[in-house]
């Protein structure tokens, strides 16, 4: 109240231009509130220069503030000070129909007293009206209240807050296995597997990944022989294995089995002879060899030599 009253007696310029017209057409960026009705522009100027905006509004238009208010449960019928006073010169009491507003200084029996901007068409003055006229009233009271309630149940919906944790310095091995680092390792390990079972699948082998659990035992002697050959699974005895004494029944069922004397005997094969052994003889000195000449008839043991026949010679 105490900004409405200093600009009591303050008189809009020609054309209607008045201060409150041009800081609300700044404020929106709109021109044509500099020359526009001023009386809710000048509440929005005053209730910003006091800081409370929030709880007046901030509108040049009569209907829309009113509405304002009853959306926030701020509206009355009951005149107080402070309170913003709507006003339909028609009579009606619907908040769409209001032409005018004013702020009630104070309420004397069934008259109020107000500070009106463009009363008279070019004034802010002091007037003191019939409740007639009046639609309702704004109570920025109730809007603070409000907004405080409103705070406060924010307030306590917030989670509570913890205090910081104390780390003990002791931890689980099992707690790497959680970490990034270890989920990677997991990640690229098993990428690895797959891909070498589909490689080999690919190539028309399929190569199989021998865990270390399952390799073969190793023999801590390789070049030892063992005593017993391995026994056959398909046998008799394949079952009879780790029983004492198994392994020497089967040598002995294997030894050849004495022949009856009553049964007649086979005949023998025939053996094939064997092959003399090699005798040294003494090497014999060769006889020495004579030339014969050439044409001569016969060779010293008598036989005729055939004459050699040339290849252009002819029968």
């Amino acid at each position: 109240m105490k900004t409405v009253r200093q600009e009591l007696g303050y008189k809009e310029k020609s054309g209607q231009f008045t201060k409150f017209g041009q800081w609300y057409a700044d404020r929106v960026q709109d021109a044509q509130y500099r020359n526009a009705p001023w009386c809710d522009m000048f509440l929005a100027w005053a209730a910003d220069k006091a800081g409370v905006t929030d709880y007046v509004g901030e509108f040049a238009w009569t209907p829309s503030h009113a509405a304002w208010f009853i959306q926030q449960g701020a509206w009355s019928r009951k005149p107080e000070p402070g309170a913003l006073v709507f006003y339909d010169w028609s009579g009606g009491k619907s908040y769409k129909g209001i032409d005018h507003v004013g702020v009630v200084e104070r309420v004397e029996g069934k008259k109020i007293h107000t500070i009106e901007a463009n009363v008279d068409r070019v004034w802010l003055k002091r007037k003191t009206r019939e409740t007639d006229k009046v639609v309702g009233y704004g109570l920025p009271r109730v809007v603070k209240a409000n907004a405080d309630k409103l705070a406060e149940i924010r307030a306590t919906e917030r989670p509570f807050d913890p205090g910081p944790r104390v780390e003990n310095g002791r931890g689980s091995p099992l707690d790497v296995l959680g970490t990034p680092p270890a989920l990677l390792a997991a990640m690229v390990l098993v990428t690895i597997v797959l891909s070498l079972r589909v490689t080999g699948r690919r190539r028309g082998v399929h190569r199989r990944f021998t865990w270390p659990w399952r390799k073969p035992p190793v023999d801590p002697q390789p070049g030892r022989r063992s005593p017993l050959p391995p026994a056959n699974p398909f046998s008799e005895q394949a079952g009879q294995g780790d029983k004492p004494g198994a392994r020497e029944k089967v040598l002995l069922r294997e030894k050849p089995q004495p022949r009856d004397p009553a049964q007649p005997r086979e005949p023998d094969q025939p053996r094939e002879p064997a092959s003399p052994r090699a005798v040294a003889v003494p090497e014999q000195p060769r006889p020495a060899r004579t030339r014969v000449p050439a044409g001569s008839a016969r060779t010293a043991a008598g036989r005729p030599t055939p004459k050699r026949r040339k290849p252009y010679e002819e029968d």
